[in-house]
């Protein structure tokens, strides 16, 4: 994706992951940002439907149900792709812990495609233990145990909308609550729980970040601006060093207890001063998502 960046080529982005992961959501977000869209390819044919750079954007499907389907053949059949068109396919991985992807196959009742006469555990197993070296290789790696498809369908719309496909260097910033678990899919991963606390002011206990008393809270802890100045400048000095290498994506990861006042406050201050200085930017909330979704219920069911 990098060298098609460069040289205006139309991205070729290959999407796999286990079975109930939400490949097939994924997928058609991409259609409808006008990527032409390929489900359950066999690898064999990936070389044959690109032998030369495309027209347009092309998002591709590969999973194990296909009979040819091996981690080194993709792999490989990847590298050919790139010497055929000049266009660095991106691997975009959708990872999902085991125990979810057995609520969902409980909930809807299907069988798993490697395990038809076997638990659907058994088939989920076999296919994490597959796919591991193609996890270890991705260039995007989106964790959906906790998404709902709304919010992998934005996902994958920050990553390969306008900004993402245009603009170089697709940047993520992201709050998080390390009660929940570090995300998984990021770059650089900073703990900002030295920062004073609005959870123990009552009053602002139940706002978040966003909040312009909980911003103020937070950036009168005397630590607040030396850490900012640093981390602007951290991020301002590693941004064109990531680009210039070919990197097309950058997550950065900023935790606190909750993930609800002192990540989001930070989260929401550098995608300001990055976009000031001309970088694409999108931010999530994740923690706020899932308390959103909490009360919603229905929590990261249907994701196919």
């Amino acid at each position: 994706m990098a060298e098609a960046d460069r040289s205006g080529q139309e991205p070729i982005v290959i999407v796999s992951g286990p079975a109930g992961s939400g490949r097939s959501t994924a997928i058609g977000a991409l259609e409808d940002l006008g990527f032409e869209a390929i489900d359950n390819l066999p690898i064999s044919f990936l070389p044959r439907l690109l032998p030369d750079a495309p027209e347009r954007a092309v998002v591709i499907g590969i999973d194990p149900r296909n009979r040819d389907f091996s981690v080194a053949r993709l792999l490989a059949t990847l590298d050919e792709v790139r010497d055929a068109t000049g266009t660095r396919p991106t691997l975009v991985y959708l990872d999902c812990d085991a125990a979810t992807l057995l609520k969902r196959y409980s909930e809807t009742r299907r069988r798993h495609p490697l395990s038809r006469h076997q638990s659907p555990l058994v088939g989920i197993e076999r296919e994490l233990e597959l796919l591991a070296p193609l996890r270890a290789r991705a260039d995007v790696l989106i964790d959906t145990h906790a998404m709902t498809p709304r919010e992998l369908r934005a996902e994958m719309a920050r990553y390969f909308g306008e900004g993402g496909r245009r603009g170089g260097l697709a940047i993520m910033l992201q709050s998080f609550s390390y009660k929940r678990g570090v995300p998984s899919g990021t770059d650089m991963i900073i703990d900002v729980r030295f920062l004073k606390n609005p959870h123990w002011d009552p009053r602002l206990r139940p706002r978040d970040g966003r909040d312009p008393e909980v911003k103020a809270f937070v950036e009168a802890d005397p630590a607040y601006a030396p850490f900012y100045a640093r981390l602007v400048d951290l991020v301002s000095f590693l941004l064109p060093a990531y680009r210039a290498e070919g990197k097309s994506y950058f997550g950065l990861g900023l935790g606190c207890t909750g993930g609800r006042h002192r990540s989001v406050v930070l989260i929401e201050a550098l995608a300001k001063s990055l976009a000031e200085k001309g970088w694409p930017v999108s931010i999530r909330h994740r923690d706020l998502e899932l308390a959103a979704d909490d009360v919603a219920s229905g929590l990261g069911v249907g994701i196919a």
